[in-house]
């Protein structure tokens, strides 16, 4: 059995600005996804391996804002040592596990998974570690097929269709090259770092042809910071040290989590993906209800949807397909939500209808409101484009008021607003 360890890279609170205004209350690796933050599918998912030794979170937050989280994974996965490894400032994806090299490769591990913290994915890592294994590989990435007009947004890989061995990878390609992309997902033996320290080596030689040496002398973090997609990849590319495990077209799901508004069809995709491989996951509406004369009732749920057992909910409500519903959430008489998160202590009045949109925490409804957000999916990485609300989620940050017989259409309303009047595409501020 391999010795195996974890990292996972989770930047720091100078990113993630595009999540905002839900990144404004909470750090965005720890927002609620499918009833769990962001970062919980992670560790879950590499605390399943057979002999996953010690996991990493590697960041620059400051020292306590991770320190709940990592408490309670903690107590959950017992069996694994997690830490958090904070950078000293930003050193780039692969800065930074350069700089915590000796502690990554305390007590020899055979192989270390690096997972970025801002993607979605069903983290078919078991497969993975076999391919690699079976191929002999120094470096895996994980891989998947994506539509072709997206391409250009993602690190872009050329396969040997025999091999499975990367000829070329190009981060965020000008033209077509390949549907097959990087997942942000990789498995590295041990030797990795004698390339990175090459590809700094490299980086550095760039630098001073290029008349920068006065930048790279000023700045101490510059002898460390390196890209991971960049500078690492191309050079294992080039070197043919790298091969791609590509994602079942069917079983496996992935996506990026930019925007405040990915979070719902990231959290649509786990909530599916409980439903057929971990349906405990998954629950019904609590057998408890406002009313005492109908406690025996429940409110009406489709498959799939998390709620909180702490939630109240009315027995006349609806709720669900892909739904997740936080800690002391009330739901009022005969409200519909559909497609949406909503965080702890959200109040919803009665005959209000809530789809496709995430409600901030200690937010208040009205009665009789409408919150929704534009049907589908937007394609884009950014919220807003020339000022403009992009059509997408509506996203309502923490203890935003909304009137009664109020509709909220496709916008972003920054936290401690009240809405007293309908909006329709408009970020309020």
């Amino acid at each position: 059995m391999s010795h195996l360890k974890g990292v996972i890279l989770v930047g720091g609170p100078s990113v993630g600005t595009r999540f905002r205004p839900l990144s404004m209350d909470i750090p965005k690796p720890l927002f609620p996804i499918a009833g769990v933050p962001m970062v919980h599918h992670h560790v879950s998912a590499l605390a399943k391996l057979q002999g996953m030794r010690e996991i990493l979170v590697l960041g620059f937050f400051e020292q306590g804002v991770l320190d709940r989280f990592l408490t309670e994974v903690q107590i959950e996965f017992s069996g694994i040592n997690i830490r958090y490894l904070r950078e000293y400032q930003a050193l780039g994806t692969g800065g930074g596990l350069y700089h915590f090299r000796d502690e990554i490769l305390r007590g020899n591990p055979d192989h270390v998974f690096v997972v970025n913290a801002d993607i979605a994915s069903s983290f078919p890592l078991e497969q993975m570690l076999s391919f690699h294994v079976q191929k002999k590989a120094m470096s895996t990435l994980l891989s998947i097929r994506v539509d072709r007009a997206q391409v250009h947004k993602y690190g872009c890989v050329v396969i040997n269709q025999d091999t499975n061995e990367v000829l070329h990878f190009v981060e965020k390609p000008e033209t077509f090259i390949s549907d097959l992309i990087s997942c942000g997902v990789y498995l590295f033996n041990k030797e990795i770092f004698d390339v990175m320290k090459e590809a700094i080596a490299q980086r550095h030689a760039k630098a001073i042809e290029a008349g920068e040496e006065q930048e790279l002398s000023r700045t101490p973090a510059s002898s460390e910071k390196v890209a991971l997609e960049q500078d690492v990849l191309s050079l294992l590319t080039a070197d043919k040290k790298l091969y791609a495990y590509v994602c079942h077209p069917t079983k496996d799901f992935w996506m990026q989590i930019k925007t405040g508004s990915s979070a719902i069809p990231a959290n649509r995709m786990y909530l599916q993906h409980f439903k057929s491989h971990a349906p405990r996951r998954l629950s019904t509406a609590p057998k408890r209800s406002m009313d005492d004369s109908t406690v025996e009732h429940t409110a009406e749920v489709i498959q799939p949807a998390y709620i909180h057992p702490t939630a109240i909910i009315h027995p006349t409500a609806k709720l669900g397909p892909n739904v997740s519903i936080g800690p002391r959430v009330l739901i009022g008489r005969g409200v519909r939500v559909r497609d949406s998160i909503l965080l702890d202590s959200v109040e919803v009045g009665h005959d209000s209808c809530i789809v496709n949109s995430i409600v901030g925490w200690d937010s208040k409804i009205g009665c009789w409101s409408r919150v929704e957000g534009a049907p589908g999916e937007s394609s884009h990485h950014n919220a807003t484009m020339k000022g403009h609300k992009i059509p997408s989620a509506t996203i309502l940050g923490k203890n935003v008021t909304v009137a009664d017989e109020t509709a909220v259409r496709n916008c972003i309303v920054l936290p401690h607003k009240e809405i007293k009047s309908s909006q329709h595409n408009e970020i309020v501020m």
